[in-house]
């Protein structure tokens, strides 16, 4: 399989905490191993029960055996040409009857594994495809009311569509983009027949439209900034909505903030609803409460009274960004005062923002945290009753004054304590010095021999401090998991997935969960997984855009192996006194040149992230691992920690070729999993 295109690159594995002292000289470039990418399909969906023709591009998907999905009611064949061979980058898709709606992945197996995925949307509507771009108004594309079209919006371009609509008849035209992974900012115009505007939407959405007489009108849909090209990509859906009926929004991908939401066991409806209007006037509640309403109209400010006694705790979440929306929600708890006539509000508590769990970057890229923020816009916050009576909370959209969308809902829940917790992770990013802005996408496409990094953040709710195993199961034949254990009161866990040298092309949806004893139980809460929507390689372009995934891919490469591998000299428990030095022997097998000769590596794991940076050299096969526990001052107890460093390498995508050529890249470097017991110090 030496079918890979014959392009170079170069790897510089970077030290996160020291990596503008390795390769201050490497900049702007790309940071990581070629991974397989898929960027678009189109189109990116189709109608439940159907057939379709679907083309991909991607990077570094040649060779490209399969065309997957999450879902295995959605399966795809190469499509042939006349003698029978497969036709690049072309596959039949057949979308089974009893598929579910919504938002699927779709990703190729490639002979470097699992690719990353696309959006593949399931709908219930016909679809068609826009052949060519409609740049005029006098030759719009036709459509029927409740079609779907799949477009790509052209540079500098407006593409013009048109349906028939009768007086009065209600009409929503929506663009699907960001939230099918596309990079179209989509302006969404409703006009009459010759193109003069009606309405306007300048932020994606939703236009919802009441045809003032019988008639043709037009659909124009064009980018913020007027950009363009293949990755610009639009679902746009015209449907016929009955009456006052509140339209549910097309399917769209998860931010990443949404994994802590909702809370365990919550039933899909509330319990009850706002009554409006309630902009003036208060409704009555009782506690515990699970309420369901919606920030409208504009500045709308729903209020709730309740009884409650001296001493209760209240514990308050609030969902409306986490669910995809525009909106900031805001609580404040008050106590009310009757002073004869008068009536006095006495603040008790204001709860806003879901703080991130981790520092995240404050560029948008990795140079001093993830790229990917945990926290939210949403309430998740206490409130203690100090005496008797009768109290109020407000509930407002900070950011809906001049908002008038009842889309814009939220559900509410007031509840005594429930600790508990939940996790989301995402591939190791490079801690990059300004102008080195990378932030790539990084499937689980493990060569043999590598061991990749996962960083796993928690929000702990409801007071839960206690310690978090990680797990991973139903991985490929040759690939083992071990999760670094969240301490304690902290906020961050890591999981090292391992190939091993010898492991063959594979691929499973594994697994990802965390278990913690909560009041004497045993708490399981699966992972979710987050990602790139795009490679972003140069940070003046382009800003990185996460999301969530469906589920959790892992697959091994059929065609080179890991440049370097570090691995304990032995399969053991290595053991020391607290306040000791533990010396362990590493092994280390090198598949690359490297430029430079030494590697310095830092430490991952709990208590003993605080050890030391050291030194191996890159010429050896031998090396030792040093851990300073009274630096650590790590406390007796098992542990299981990784060794973490940068290096140089000169890498080839084909070395076998007889024009290959070796080029720079940065990534990290990750050796196995090392397990260590602290002993206790011996008394003096």
């Amino acid at each position: 399989m030496n079918d890979l295109p014959k392009t170079t690159a170069r790897l510089a594995v970077a030290v996160l905490a020291f990596f503008a002292g390795h390769l201050s000289y490497v900049s702007a470039q790309s940071v990581c191993l070629p991974a397989p990418r898929l960027l678009t399909t189109m189109p990116m969906g189709g109608q439940v029960g159907s057939t379709v023709e679907v083309t991909v591009t991607g990077e570094s998907i040649e060779g490209a055996e399969q065309l997957r999905f999450s879902d295995p009611r959605i399966s795809a064949l190469p499509k042939l040409d006349a003698d029978g061979l497969p036709l690049a980058g072309k596959y039949t898709v057949t979308i089974s009857p009893d598929c579910p709606l919504g938002i699927h992945e779709a990703r190729l197996m490639t002979p470097l594994g699992l690719s990353t995925s696309r959006v593949f949307s399931v709908s219930s509507l016909p679809e068609v495809i826009q052949e060519k771009p409609t740049p005029t108004a006098e030759a719009p594309m036709e459509l029927a009311i409740n079609t779907i079209c799949n477009a790509t919006m052209p540079v500098r371009a407006v593409n013009h569509y048109s349906f028939t609509a009768n007086k009065g008849q209600r009409v929503l035209v929506e663009c699907a983009a960001d939230g099918i992974d596309s990079k179209l900012k989509a302006v969404l115009i409703v006009a009459d027949e010759k193109g003069r505007d009606l309405m306007v939407e300048r932020r994606g959405g939703a236009i919802d439209f009441t045809a003032p007489k019988d008639g043709i009108y037009q659909v124009k849909v064009h980018e913020l900034t007027f950009n363009g090209g293949p990755e610009y990509f639009y679902r746009l859906a015209i449907r016929d909505v009955a009456g006052d009926v509140i339209p549910d929004p097309l399917p769209s991908t998860q931010q990443v903030n949404a994994f802590s939401w909702p809370p365990p066991g919550l039933s899909a409806v509330a319990e009850m609803r706002e009554i409006e209007p309630n902009q003036d006037t208060t409704q009555e509640i009782g506690l515990p409460c699970d309420i369901a309403g919606s920030f409208y109209p504009a500045a709308d400010v729903d209020t709730f009274e309740f009884n409650a006694k001296k001493g209760e705790m209240w514990w308050v979440e609030v969902a409306s960004q986490r669910l995809g929306l525009p909106t900031d929600p805001s609580v404040l708890v008050q106590q009310i005062v009757d002073e004869g006539d008068d009536r006095k509000y006495v603040d008790v508590a204001e709860l806003n923002d879901i703080s991130s769990p981790v520092k995240v970057s404050s560029n948008g890229y990795a140079y001093d945290g993830p790229p990917y923020n945990a926290g939210s816009s949403d309430v998740l916050g206490q409130f203690q009753i100090q005496m008797d009576g009768r109290y109020r909370l407000q509930l407002r959209d900070l950011f809906g004054g001049t908002r008038n969308d009842p889309r814009n809902v939220y559900r509410m829940v007031i509840r005594k304590a429930q600790p508990d917790f939940a996790l989301v992770g995402w591939a190791l990013h490079m801690m990059l010095r300004n102008g080195d802005r990378n932030a790539l996408s990084k499937p689980i496409a493990l060569r043999p021999g590598a061991t990749m990094a996962l960083e796993v953040v928690v929000i702990r709710k409801d007071g839960f401090d206690g310690p978090i195993e990680l797990r991973m199961d139903h991985l490929p034949e040759g690939v083992a998991a071990q999760g670094l254990t969240i301490p304690a009161k902290q906020s961050r866990g890591i999981m090292l997935v391992t190939a091993a040298e010898d492991a063959r092309q594979d691929m499973s949806m594994a697994d990802f969960y965390g278990t913690a004893e909560i009041d004497g139980q045993t708490v399981t809460r699966r992972c979710h997984l987050a990602s790139m929507k795009w490679p972003v390689k140069d940070g003046k372009s382009e800003i990185p855009s996460p999301r969530l995934l469906a589920d959790v891919p892992i697959s091994v490469s059929a065609i080179e192996k890991t440049p370097l591998t570090i691995s304990p000299q032995e399969d053991k428990v290595w053991e020391a006194k607290a306040g000791e030095k533990l010396t362990i022997p590493m092994v280390q097998t090198s598949n690359a040149k490297f430029s430079g000769a030494n590697l310095s590596l830092s430490t991952f794991g709990g208590d003993m992230e605080r050890n030391p940076t050291f030194d191996v050299s890159l010429t050896a096969d031998r090396t030792e691992a040093v851990i300073d526990l009274a630096k650590t001052k790590t406390p007796p107890g098992d542990y299981t920690i990784a060794f973490y460093g940068g290096a140089v390498v000169k890498y080839a995508a084909n070395p076998d070729a007889a024009d290959a050529k070796t080029n720079d890249i940065a990534d990290i470097i990750v050796t196995q999993p090392v397990h260590i017991r602290v002993l206790p110090e011996e008394k003096k």
